[in-house]
């Protein structure tokens, strides 16, 4: 089935977006592996898996819709220097994406590809998950202090 043409840029857009998550997911979750934190670095790892499910999504409706999956780009990779910076990072990554994927959504609605809205939102719920999640995070070391915090991560 041959897909409009800017849905198909933005859909490859979003798969930059996800490919750039799992490197930084995959980057932070070694990480936190090597500073023993193995609760974050399982929770990075859970982190990268989605994103790269969510990848995979994109390759498939690309393909789909007669587009060329372009796997070669990455958008800026933010890597903390602490689980903080990290956490931070990926709440900026995750913001970003569901902003990109509610202006996607409303693009699919607009060129009326309902299924490739739903494939969409199905992601948008997920990446919601995930920056509430991060956001759960952030507060526990808020509320502890990073030092404490860190204790629960072992």
């Amino acid at each position: 089935m041959k897909g409009n043409k800017k849905l198909i840029q933005v859909l490859n857009s979003l798969l930059a977006d996800e490919l750039t998550a799992v490197n930084q997911y995959m980057v932070h979750s070694e990480m936190n592996a090597n500073w023993g934190y193995e609760k974050l670095h399982k929770h990075f790892e859970k982190r990268a898996i989605d994103e790269m499910k969510h990848a995979e999504k994109l390759i498939g409706r690309i393909l789909f819709l007669e587009g060329l999956p372009v796997v070669t780009s990455l958008k800026k990779i933010t890597i903390g220097a602490d689980a903080a910076k990290q956490l931070a990072a990926d709440h900026a990554a995750e913001a970003d994406a569901i902003m990109a994927y509610n202006q996607a959504i409303k693009l699919a609605g607009e060129v009326a590809d309902f299924a490739t809205r739903e494939i969409l939102e199905k992601i948008l719920n997920e990446e919601d998950a995930h920056i509430d999640k991060i956001e759960e995070l952030q507060d526990q070391m808020g509320h502890m202090g990073a030092a404490i915090f860190l204790t629960t991560q072992v």
